[in-house]
């Protein structure tokens, strides 16, 4: 029987950060989406958002492999994390995206803080944002760029532990872990 060749994953078209939109949340580890969006834009030298489905919305150019020039919209749901998935599919309807094209970036409490993964698809871990993105889009076919952040201590809610203002060293490790997190943005696109 003649083999046929798996096609590999989609071309990213959206990368979608996870976050809270209010200023008092941007220090804290719910963040991790929009703080790694934040530094894929800054790397890109852009400086122009705009407002576009209840998200927050800027373009970048990326060259593939081949040579080819596309279209890479970078964005950040001015809802709450809770219903971040419907900013997301309207901004992938109006451009016609479909969900394997999109890229999220999240917080993860089950992997170490400092860690970063890539992974493409799969479960959503009881994580309410990727719960919204995946009833929105009707699909749990997107990619994601996971950005751990570890379990809380000892007997801490993680609501607690996630909207925690972080400070002091807490801070600066969070800062590399975005930075790795946007080189891993930028090696998927």
């Amino acid at each position: 029987m003649p083999q046929t060749a798996k096609a590999g994953p989609a071309a990213i078209r959206i990368v979608c950060g996870l976050g809270n939109p209010d200023a008092g949340y941007a220090r804290t580890r719910h963040n991790a989406g929009f703080a790694t969006i934040d530094a894929v834009a800054a790397r890109r030298g852009v400086r122009y958002w705009k407002s576009e489905a209840g998200a927050q919305v800027a373009s970048i150019t990326v060259t593939d492999r081949s040579g080819e020039k596309r279209e890479v919209l970078l964005a950040k749901p001015m809802s709450y994390m809770n219903t971040s998935g419907g900013p997301l599919s309207k901004l992938a309807r109006a451009h016609r995206v479909k969900p394997e094209e999109i890229l999220v970036v999240h917080d993860e409490v089950d992997l170490e803080a400092g860690e970063v993964r890539l992974k493409l698809g799969g479960g959503l871990n009881a994580h309410n944002g990727l719960r919204s993105v995946a009833d929105k889009l009707g699909s749990r076919d997107f990619a994601r760029v996971q950005f751990g952040i570890g379990r809380p201590p000892g007997r801490m809610a993680v609501a607690d532990y996630v909207l925690r203002e972080l400070k002091g060293s807490f801070l600066e490790d969070f800062e590399l872990t975005v930075e790795r997190a946007a080189d891993l943005v930028e090696q998927a696109l």
